[in-house]
């Protein structure tokens, strides 16, 4: 009896704690509420940190305040969030509010002020208590759609004030949101340990698909110790969209082996998302996969796997393992899919490793190659123990031997140093011979600032991509975060591309547009001027378009000629400019 009333107890007060949370924010728009995009979703290298609420396929909605308190900081860039806002409440939380169309009057004019002084675009300031106060309802902002966003919305989220941790806003806005259709599963994928486990007789990873039914019929035979991933996605009343999936369990003859809540994160654990997905099939394929086990360097809060093998399943009794997913969205709608593990014994062929590294994730692991490369991974950079096989070779107009550092895409939690030493001119024969070929490996020319010029390039498959680098003595040094692909040092002496936007039409609408272009390095910094002054330029990484309004230069002398130069550089500081005669 007193269990069951402890037990009612606690539903009282898990009911008081939602009510009270769900009265603490008023909507932040003031029709009704559909979403783009839920908490926590699983992005590239991230978690989604809020909601993305829809604004009916317009800019312009207006933004109110969810609660009283001041706007604490203030946001301008060409992509992420765009244009944000940052209030401090005083409950506690911090609501986050980006891709906005426009800033309230006062807060644009600051931002404009600081954009004059620094001769930036990008502004990110924190401002004090007394600065910006606002109170529930009023309107802050509008809605719009800058930054790294393609379409319309309010991104908000909502963080806890002393830790800046973002929680789930649905726990505030789940009475103004209808849900009642339960998350799907689309398949799951099946990851045999290597030497230790076999699926249908193989170690290799197997995926099997649920079509249209909640149970797979497929007789699977397995012995040994096998991970399970599911791919999965919530749906919502009202909209075509797909969400991720709030909670996902992984039950085994009745006995939980893991579970995922996701309530919370910190932006430290925002990486930990690599090591609980299958990050070379989202890289390869675009595709996401929820493991059902966790590494043993990831520590992840929203995951929990039961005993020491962490959601890893033993299979060592010939008999039918009875396996089930319940997966459940924040409005309690669940769906179960179940599946057979068939027992069957067979043989498990020791795993024999061919490679020339190995790299232990508790440990701190330095790799160097005789020809000059050194790869240094800290502790705490690797989520389990990883095999790397390092290959290299030579290839005529790369300025350094290629490092191909192993097979697989492997994620690292942070940067981690790489060195390359460049071939000198004197020892192209010696570097050739040590490939066993007798012909010279042809030496590219040099410009006379070539230090200036290097970058180490990783190339993986048929893409090519620039990770930086400095120039020190005779070796290239950057910071990676993964492995896979090949890296060598490169040269990039090729100045971005500058494309002007309908220039007959500059002086008659006021507004200059020109599109950049770089295919090495990136682009790094930009700059406009009229008549010899700075004058603010927006640049969007959607687009790749920079925007100069003219009505926004302090040169306001009507129907004169004027001069518009920009100038724009890459990241080893090549440089393009144009330069126009405007009458406005």
């Amino acid at each position: 009896m007193r269990t069951i009333l402890s037990s009612f107890v606690c539903f009282l007060f898990f009911i008081h704690t939602l009510t009270a949370q769900e009265s603490l924010f008023r909507p932040p728009l003031d029709f009704p509420l559909y979403l783009s995009g839920s908490f926590s979703e699983l992005r590239s290298n991230h978690f989604h940190g809020g909601l993305d609420f829809k604004t009916q396929g317009v800019e312009g909605k207006p933004l109110y305040c969810p609660a009283d308190g001041y706007i604490s900081r203030v946001s301008v860039s060409p992509g992420g969030y765009g244009n944000a806002i940052y209030i401090a409440h005083n409950n506690g939380y911090t609501t986050v509010h980006g891709h906005l169309q426009k800033f309230l009057p006062e807060v644009a004019s600051l931002i404009r002020e600081h954009q004059y002084r620094y001769e930036t675009f990008v502004v990110d300031t924190t401002l004090s208590p007394d600065r910006f106060p606002v109170k529930q309802g009023q309107v802050v902002a509008w809605a719009g759609n800058s930054g790294y966003s393609f379409g319309p919305h309010l991104h908000m989220e909502v963080r806890l004030t002393e830790t800046n941790e973002p929680v789930n806003p649905l726990a505030f806005y789940k009475d103004e949101i209808k849900d009642t259709r339960p998350p799907r599963a689309h398949r799951i994928k099946f990851y045999p340990v290597q030497g230790e486990g076999v699926v249908e007789g193989t170690g290799k990873e197997g995926v099997l698909y649920f079509g249209n039914g909640n149970r797979l019929t497929q007789r699977i035979s397995v012995w040994g110790k096998v991970g399970v991933g599911i791919s999965a996605n919530d749906y919502m009343d009202g909209t075509t969209n797909t969400y991720g999936v709030y909670s996902v369990r992984l039950l085994v003859d009745g006995t939980e082996v893991f579970n995922s809540v996701t309530d919370r994160f910190s932006f430290d654990e925002n990486r930990m998302i690599n090591s609980w997905t299958d990050y070379a099939e989202y890289q390869t394929n675009r595709r996401w996969y929820m493991k059902s086990f966790v590494s043993p360097g990831n520590p992840l809060r929203m995951l929990r796997a039961e005993g020491e093998g962490r959601g890893i399943i033993t299979i060592d009794e010939e008999r039918p393992y009875q396996c089930e997913y319940i997966l459940t969205d924040f409005h309690g709608n669940a769906s179960r899919y179940t599946f057979v593990l068939y027992g069957v014994q067979n043989e498990i062929v020791p795993t024999t490793t061919m490679a020339n590294n190995y790299l232990k994730w508790n440990n701190h692991n330095v790799v160097n190659h005789p020809l000059g490369m050194k790869l240094t991974i800290p502790q705490g950079m690797l989520y389990e123990d990883v095999p790397l096989n390092v290959t290299v070779s030579p290839e005529v107009g790369a300025y350094s031997t290629i490092y191909k550092l192993g097979e697989e895409i492997i994620p690292l939690h942070s940067y981690c140093s790489l060195a390359i030493k460049m071939w000198p001119d004197e020892s192209r024969y010696e570097v050739a011979s040590s490939f066993g070929s007798r012909e010279l490996i042809p030496w590219p020319v040099l410009p006379p600032d070539y230090a200036s010029k290097l970058y180490i390039a990783q190339r993986r498959g048929g893409s090519i991509s620039s990770v930086g680098g400095k120039y020190e003595r005779g070796w290239m040094k950057t910071e990676i975060r993964e492995l896979g692909g090949e890296f060598y040092v490169a040269i990039d002496t090729i100045a971005p591309v500058l494309t002007p936007v309908s220039s007959g039409n500059w002086s008659k609408t006021g507004i200059v547009r020109v599109k950049i272009a770089d295919s090495q390095t990136g682009i790094a910094t930009y700059r406009a001027t009229l008549d010899g002054q700075w004058t603010l330029m927006e640049y969007s990484s959607k687009n790749h378009q920079l925007t100069v309004r003219l009505s926004d230069s302090p040169l306001k002398r009507e129907g004169s000629l004027h001069t518009l130069r920009i100038v724009v550089s890459d990241g080893v500081g090549n440089t393009s400019s144009i330069e126009h005669k405007i009458r406005y």
